[in-house]
């Protein structure tokens, strides 16, 4: 066979490469000790080597037999503490400490740790047979001074195999039960490698073994050479390995909640795994590193890697690394004071927390700022240049104004989950905070306006002690604007792992598989005894189609449908524990979907319940009761909603406007959407079903309202990378077009804006002075504005201010105008009278709804295609928000919306045949007639009494109901079809 074409010719050469180029030495197979999984001399040549003292205390002490004591003793810490932390902190033996490894240091400051990093011995042996009990060989084992932490099973694709050979091999023949080399902890990670992929595991068991790609993207391409030599070239090279070791690796406990049917209540379990860093994770942090090097403080980063990227161990890592990261190797200062980790979840993951504690266990490296501690102690911490901070975004406004005596202080903030709120005034309140300027010691009165505006707008912008990390799987165009990085024209993620390598490596799923759509249809009617009167139409439409959504028998029916998808499909996924989750529109909504649900799932005598999640209380105007998730969902403290829903009790959840972001319940299978969503709320909604676990190989999404490609579209743009071209990014020229706009109306003038700049900006004691100018302004905007005029007004001057708000970080010029607009209108808005939209909501007392149902239109699998997405920057508004009014008859508006949504509609979709329906079946008397014991013509005489009193019922309010119902075909078509089904479902024990 030719030279290249074998296993082992691929063994050679990365042994060959390794040895030549990556700091290894060959080690004979045959000086590897099986019992004590080690290379003894290897392990006492590096101690004599680096710590010769020590070695001849221990020599005094154990004689001739020392180097069997240590590599005996070394074997026992192994065994005991694993071999990360030997590495790591080395060992105690007869009173001296050990070290069995050295890592490089940050700076120059002391160099016999660099002559000691040097004298690390990394080796590699092939075809080590590690058994006693047979003669199995692991193709590639690599050494850190004599101790194994990487193994290899290769495979060559020009012997057919491929790396799920070698997957194959590590689960069927590499047993770790008895086996000490292949025990969880000895060896750090094992590779599955071939020559087009790689795949890694931390643990071998068995047939469990779970393996994750280790690759570059969805291909590994490498014009030179084998796809997949950065493993060797780059990854396992002596300083990547011993980065990896020192910086990266970890051990990670987890704890979470399941049921426990014994106790019938939630238990904690705990397990500990081995973290390696995934290929994208170590590539982030290290281009981060090294661009660093370049850019010192005082740039932004995007970081958008997808959901199931393991986005907290990335933050982790690099928050580790910036604590102690020196820009040069010659500096004698690191380059950030404090790491600062920002996030907008109240419940801070603890997470992040602990594993920086694997990293470095030293006491106080870490505070933890979470919900129950206060801006003061977010500002002793700061104060105290704590290495590590953990906070929320909340905590930030308040001590913008405390922290005023640190000027020469360099922070770098890790934000988590990058959304809009980075671009509004509490992340201008945070940079303002953390640039931490002295004060100049003058009295601010004394100093003129325009400077100290101008000093205003520089703590604005980009500040230079200052660096920010964003971290984002969905990042919006103004994110990308804030913290995006320039590159051939265009603005782009630092770095990227997008949703289409994260559903193709198998850590989310794909819910645009399995999508579901209904549509529904309506028809209404005005009731007769009204009097036709003329309606705004546009929002007369608005109201009456809310009014359909709220009614009982629209709830009712979508409420029976998701229960009967979830009865029939969803409860026997994820072996019978699947849980849904309805998204309503509103608060209203969820409660009465709640009742209904209870109702419902109570006739059905299902052995669940449903819970609902709302903010605050609930009065429904109908009832006028009040609600609130506590009174719903009789949990009684005891467990909260994410907790409730891993009960068997509880199957669904019913939300509005909560658990649509930041959810993770892996149980989560179908999501029943009735509510209107677009862009990143599509993405971030319906990803709540992604997460993976064992048993769940798919989703389902059942939707009422959107729109199945539009929901496509918003998918597809977050498929893979964002970037926005240059030439589209947000003009700051535009801001003076709105104000300009703003300015025609004559609502205010310059000398008024000039004034409350004055007060304001030199903030003294006299901020009342203010009121009177805001009053003064908003009593010509009412006097000397028509309604349309006001409407514009205010919209171009919200349009201003969010357009200023965010352009003033990423300004390279000064305008002190433009700042003091800003604060002005920012104000001149709280104070301008609210104006009512004027719904005409006394509407819904005019009609009624005539016919309804919902109607299945298909499902099917929405394609999802390899591309970017492609952004553009803001745009100024300004439009009014009253739109013209246009007003019409009732009888016309309601012609309108029948003729829109009341396509398809039969008698049987009338909503009186459908109360008739629900009477018949609810009639307990004529139902106990449905027995053995009758005769069948007994049973259908009583059914045919029972209808025609029914039908009686329609004679006054519903005449042509009756008229249809009783005509003789029809009336006899209905009595069989209703007959049959009841009898087949009560005597025959049959269900349609």
């Amino acid at each position: 066979m030719a030279q290249g074409t074998k296993e082992i010719h691929l063994e050679e050469h990365i042994e060959s490469y390794l040895i030549n180029q990556g700091g290894y030495s060959a080690i004979d197979a045959n000086t590897y000790d099986k019992d004590l999984c080690l290379v003894p001399h290897a392990v006492i040549a590096f101690i004599k080597d680096t710590q010769p003292k020590k070695y001849e205390a221990l020599a005094l002490q154990y004689g001739a037999s020392v180097n069997e004591k240590i590599v005996q003793n070394v074997a026992k810490q192994i065994k005991l503490n694993k071999t990360l932390d030997v590495l790591r902190h080395g060992f105690k033996d007869r009173g001296q400490k050990i070290d069995l490894a050295y890592f490089q240091p940050s700076n120059n400051k002391t160099p016999e740790h660099e002559k000691w990093y040097k004298a690390n011995r990394l080796g590699i042996v092939r075809q080590l047979q590690y058994s006693n009990r047979n003669r199995n060989e692991i193709d590639l084992v690599f050494f850190v001074n004599g101790i194994p932490v990487v193994s290899m099973e290769l495979k060559n694709a020009l012997t057919g195999q491929n790396h799920h050979n070698a997957i194959k091999q590590y689960m069927q023949n590499r047993d770790p039960k008895g086996e000490p080399f292949l025990e969880f902890g000895r060896c750090l990670v094992h590779f599955a490698v071939g020559t087009e992929k790689v795949f890694m595991t931390t643990e071998l068991k068995g047939k469990s073994t779970y393996f994750l790609p280790f690759n570059q993207g969805l291909e590994n391409v490498n014009p030179n050479g084998f796809s997949v030599a950065y493993l060797w070239e780059d990854v396992l090279s002596k300083d990547s390995l011993m980065d990896l070791i020192q910086n990266f690796i970890s051990f990670q406990e987890d704890s979470k909640q399941v049921y426990d049917s014994k106790t019938k209540g939630l238990k904690e379990v705990k397990s500990t795994k081995l973290l390696f860093p995934r290929f994208h994770q170590r590539r982030a942090i290290n281009r981060v590193l090294e661009q660093l090097k370049i850019d010192g403080t005082g740039k932004n980063y995007l970081i958008q890697h997808s959901a199931g990227s393991g986005k907290s161990n990335t933050i982790t890592w690099l928050a580790y690394r910036l604590a102690s990261f020196y820009k040069s190797y010659t500096d004698e200062r690191a380059m950030y004071d404090s790491i600062i980790i920002v996030t907008d979840r109240r419940v801070l993951n603890k997470q992040i927390q602990d594993n920086i504690r694997q990293l470095d266990n030293t006491p106080g490296v870490v505070a933890y700022i979470d919900e129950r501690s206060t801006s003061q102690d977010l500002k002793k911490a700061i104060e105290a240049k704590k290495r590590i901070i953990v906070t929320t975004l909340q905590k930030f406004p308040v001590i913008s104004k405390t922290i005023t005596t640190y000027p020469d202080r360099t922070f770098a903030l890790l934000i988590d989950e990058a959304h809009s709120s980075q671009s509004g005034d509490a992340a201008g309140h945070m940079r303002k905070a953390l640039s931490l300027e002295e004060d100049a010691k003058i009295e601010q009165n004394e100093r003129d306006t325009d400077d100290i505006v101008a000093e205003e707008i520089s703590r604005k912008g980009q500040q230079p002690n200052i660096s920010q990390f964003a971290f984002t799987a969905t990042p919006k165009p103004k994110t990308l604007e804030l913290f995006g990085t320039k590159k051939d024209d265009q603005i782009l993620p630092f770095d990227d792992y997008t949703m289409e390598e994260a559903i193709k490596e198998g850590f989310i799923l794909n819910v645009m598989k399995n999508y579901m759509s209904f549509k529904r249809y309506y028809k209404l009617v005005k009731r007769t005894e009204i009097e036709d009167k003329e309606y705004d139409k546009k929002k007369t439409v608005r109201v009456l189609s809310n009014y359909v959504d709220l009614l009982d028998h629209a709830i009712d029916t979508k409420a029976r449908i998701v229960i009967e998808h979830f009865v029939s499909q969803t409860q026997n996924e994820i072996q019978g524990q699947a849980r849904g989750m309805l998204v309503t529109k509103s608060r209203l909504h969820a409660v009465r979907f709640k009742l209904k649900f209870d109702e419902i799932m109570k006739n059905m005598k299902l052995p669940y319940e449903a819970l609902v999640a709302f903010s605050g209380t609930v009065i429904d105007p109908d009832t006028e009761e009040e609600y609130t998730e506590k009174n719903l969902n009789k949990l009684d403290g005891k467990y909260s909603i994410p907790e409730a829903l891993k009960l068997p009790k509880y199957r669904i959840l019913i939300a509005a406007n909560k658990f649509q972001t930041g959810f993770d319940e892996p149980l989560l299978h179908t999501m029943f959407v009735d509510k209107k969503l677009g862009g990143t709320s599509t993405v971030q909604t319906l990803s709540r079903l992604n997460r993976t676990r064992r048993g769940k190989d798919s989703t389902m999404v059942l939707d009422f309202v959107n729109d199945p490609e539009d929901v496509r579209e918003d998918f597809q743009h977050f498929y893979g990378k964002n970037f926005m071209e240059e030439s589209n990014q947000t003009d700051p020229n535009s801001l003076y077009d709105v104000l300009n706009k703003i300015e025609t109306y004559k609502v205010y003038f310059p000398n008024e804006v000039d004034a409350f700049a004055n007060i304001f900006f030199k903030q003294g004691d006299d901020f009342e002075q203010l009121q009177p100018i805001l009053n003064e302004v908003s009593n010509r905007f009412e006097t000397s504005l028509t309604d349309e005029d006001q409407a514009d007004f205010k919209a171009a001057a919200k349009s201003f201010t969010k357009l200023y708000r965010f352009l003033s970080q990423i300004l390279t010029f000064t305008d002190v105008d433009l700042e003091k607009n800003y604060v002005f209108l920012t104000a001149l808005l709280k104070k301008l009278p609210y104006v009512s939209s004027n719904l005409p909501l006394d509407v819904v007392n005019d009609i009624e709804l005539d016919s309804f149902k919902i109607q299945h239109k298909y499902t099917t699998d929405l394609d999802l295609e390899s591309g970017d997405g492609e952004d553009e920057g803001m745009t100024p508004g300004g439009s009014g928000l009253v739109d013209v009014e246009d007003y019409d008859l009732l009888t016309k508006i309601i012609k309108t919306l029948n003729d829109t949504f009341g396509l398809d509609l039969t008698e049987e979709d009338k909503v009186e045949f459908d109360k008739m329906k629900k009477n018949i079946q609810s009639n307990n008397e004529l139902i106990s007639y449905f027995n053995e014991s009758n005769s069948k013509s007994n049973i259908k005489d009583k059914f045919n009494d029972v209808i025609d009193d029914e039908l009686l019922t329609f004679i006054n309010t519903k005449l042509d109901f009756y008229n249809k119902m009783t005509d003789q075909d029809a009336n006899s078509m209905l009595k069989t079809l209703w007959f049959n089904e009841l009898y087949n479902q009560h005597v025959r024990g049959l269900r349609r």
